[in-house]
Formats: structure tokens, sequence, C-alpha cells
């Protein structure tokens, strides 16, 4: 088939036309690979394009060169990645390759000039098609018989893809989030070798790890493959608590459905106590503001909703934010919200912005008041003044609180 349709052709930049135009003149093959094909065959502008070559990196470098063209961040050379920079683009071009020794982390590869061999190596069939600047699609495994049908499947045997690179147990979960139409259509074949191979993923880093779920985190069928990552005792290698709560974990991913949850928010429904995302930060080495979310989380999803009054049930909410020092903690009560499937809350807090306190230390000290301590007693007592006046009292107000000395 050919592929001509408006993203494809959306693609055609100044900086594309003159790489294609190169690349036909010095006589080396250029295509479309990988991820980018899959989307522009469901009728989706890729947000990256990754191009394959059967140039060398050497002969890339020197056809580079000798055009003019500046190179840029050329640290995957070694792996056959040159990067060059034409009218302002960056376009990250790979040659051909080939396995010749795998761990289950990382591969030694040498280069090809055989575009089959280079798909065969690839993890998922809907990701080892490859596309002309003509529009005609090489699809050597079925990939887009697999993508009109909504499937899922391993180039080849599940079992030495998945043995290639551990990690491709998590792009399956993730691929099938995106991909398939309903929760629980996997090839048995498939479920079997994830089973099988899943204490490989102990040896793969934290840091990979954890891009891949947090994928998982915000697709389809969240709850199924969660569910299913412990049913074929995936969870335990990729830092998810043994003792989880999936009944939470289910109920919170219905009440976040629609609302565009940070996967955090989702996650630490899992875990019982703040110790869990403790754990979870060792083996992920989860971000700073990550962590910060889950332990806030964890902590708080039990007592502010029973703080909360039925006249005012936002109030303990902004009464939070208004005391906290942390610069997101707005943002940390919207993400809370969403969790607890206070939906009309969410649209309120959202609406609403912090208001500034309207007394200052300056102003008691005006008003006669020079002891530190005393200044900063009377502050705390004029600020809940404020806080219980639903933050309505003016400067003028407050300050008639306090005793002339």
């Amino acid at each position: 088939m050919k592929l001509q349709s408006p993203e494809f052709q959306s693609l055609f930049t100044e900086g594309l036309k003159s790489l294609a135009e190169l690349f036909v003149k010095e006589n080396h093959e250029l295509r479309i690979a990988g991820g980018a094909v899959r989307d522009l065959l469901n009728g989706v502008k890729p947000q990256d394009v990754d191009f394959a070559t059967t140039a060398t990196p050497a002969q890339m470098k020197e056809m580079f060169q000798s055009a003019g063209i500046r190179m840029i961040n050329n640290k995957g050379e070694k792996h056959g990645t040159i990067t060059a920079r034409l009218h302002e683009e960056n376009f990250e071009i790979t040659t051909l390759r080939v396995d010749v020794l795998t761990d289950g982390r990382h591969a030694e590869v040498e280069f090809t000039r055989d575009w089959q061999q280079d798909a065969e190596r690839r993890d998922l069939t809907v990701n080892s098609m490859f596309l002309g600047f003509d529009g005609t699609l090489f699809d050597y495994f079925n990939g887009y018989e697999d993508l009109k049908n909504k499937k899922v499947r391993f180039v080849g045997q599940a079992n030495q893809r998945i043995q290639e690179d551990y990690l491709r147990i998590l792009r399956y979960f993730r691929f099938y989030g995106r991909i398939v139409e309903k929760a629980g259509d996997h090839d048995a074949e498939t479920l079997e070798a994830i089973a099988e191979n899943a204490k490989g993923l102990a040896g793969i880093s934290g840091e990979r790890i954890w891009v891949e779920l947090k994928k998982i985190l915000v697709g389809n069928h969240v709850n199924h493959l969660i569910r299913l990552m412990y049913d074929l005792d995936v969870a335990r290698y990729v830092g998810l608590p043994a003792n989880a709560s999936l009944e939470e974990f289910n109920r919170v991913s219905k009440n976040v459905d629609g609302f565009s949850p940070k996967p955090m928010t989702l996650l630490a429904s899992l875990f019982k106590v703040q110790e869990d995302i403790t754990k979870l930060d060792v083996r992920l080495k989860i971000s700073k503001e990550e962590k910060n979310l889950g332990l806030f989380i964890v902590k708080n999803r039990k007592d502010l909703i029973k703080a909360a009054d039925n006249s005012e049930p936002l109030k303990p909410y902004q009464d939070f934010i208004i005391d906290s020092r942390e610069p997101d903690a707005a943002g940390r009560v919207c993400e809370l919200l969403k969790y607890q499937g206070e939906h009309e809350l969410l649209a309120a807090m959202q609406q609403w912005s912090v208001p500034p306190f309207p007394v200052s230390g300056h102003d008691i000290r005006k008003a006669g008041i020079s002891s530190g301590k005393e200044i900063g007693a009377l502050l705390q007592q004029l600020r809940e003044r404020w806080k219980k006046s639903g933050y309505q009292m003016d400067k003028e107000e407050l300050l008639s609180y306090i005793e002339k000395p």
C-alpha cells in the first residue's frame, strides 16, 4: 500500500526534503521507522520521527560534512545513530542493525543493509514497519494487519524477544493500553512468556522501568493491566508493593478516568502506608516532585475529606493550601480531589485563586508591638481569624483585634 494522508504530507518540511534529496543523491536508502509509521497509519501526526538508513554512521558523517550539514549529540554513533540539523530541525537517523549479542538489558549490534533483519530485532509488530518517502509501506511481520485488528504481538517468538530486553514486558503492556480496544484480549503464549521471564525485570534500571510504568498508568485498560502485572508476578520486580490495595486501585482508576491524573496520583492508591512510597523511590529513582505527591496523597486521602464540612466542603483543602509553604500545594490538592472522585470540588478548586494574607509583621510593628515572638504569635492568631472569615477580612478589620500596648 501507499500512504498519502494529510498527516504524512505534513512531515515534508524544507529540512526533510533536503535530507531525502541528499540520501538519494548519495545512493543510500532512507525511510521513516518504528513508532512514527504506526502513528501515521492510525491517522495521527507523530510527535517524534525516527529514520533508518542503509548508510553506515561513517558514510553519514562523510556525507553531512561534505554537504556542510551540522551534526549534534553524536553519543549514539556507536549504536548507529547520527543526528543531523537542517533548516533548524534535528533529524535522528540510525543505520540498519542486527543484534549479535543480548543480555536482557543491552545489545551488541552489527550494521546491515537488510531491512527485514532490522525489523526482526524490534519488539512489536506494530513498531517494526518502515515508510518510504513516496508513501510505500514496508511491513515484514504483518504489523499493519495487527494495527487494523487492534492486536499487540511480539515480532516472532515472544520468549526470544523478551529475553533480548526484559523491558519489552512493560512495553507490551504500554502498547496494549494504547492500541487494543478491550481488556483481556491476549495471546496465551504471550502471557506465558511474560510470566516465565518476569524476574528478568529485576536487572533493569529503575529509571527505564519508571518511564514505561508512567505511560501504562495514563493509558487505557490500566486497572486490567496492573492486575495482570500482579497475576503474572511482574509487580514485585518493578517496585510495586506485595500487599497492594487492588480494590482501592480499582476504585481510584474509575474516579480519575477522564481527568488526566498524574501517574503518581493513580499509583498511590496501591500503597497503604507512606513507607511504600519510599521503597518505590529506592527501586525506581522517581523525581522529588513525584515522591512528594505520593507521600501527600497517602497521608491526606482520608484526613482532609473527613475534615470537610457539608456546608463548606472545599474549606479544608483551601486552608491546607493557605497554610502550606510548598509552591505546588494547590496542584497536589487538585490531584487529591481527582483521586477522591470529588469532581465538583476539583472544578471549584481550579477556579479558585489563592488570596494573599493582608497583614504583615511590619503592620503589627506599626501598631506598636515590637517583640518578635509576640509579632509571630499575633500573625498566627490573625491568620486563623482570616481563615474563619472565609479569607474575607481585610487588613483594617484584622488589625482592630490587636490590643494596643
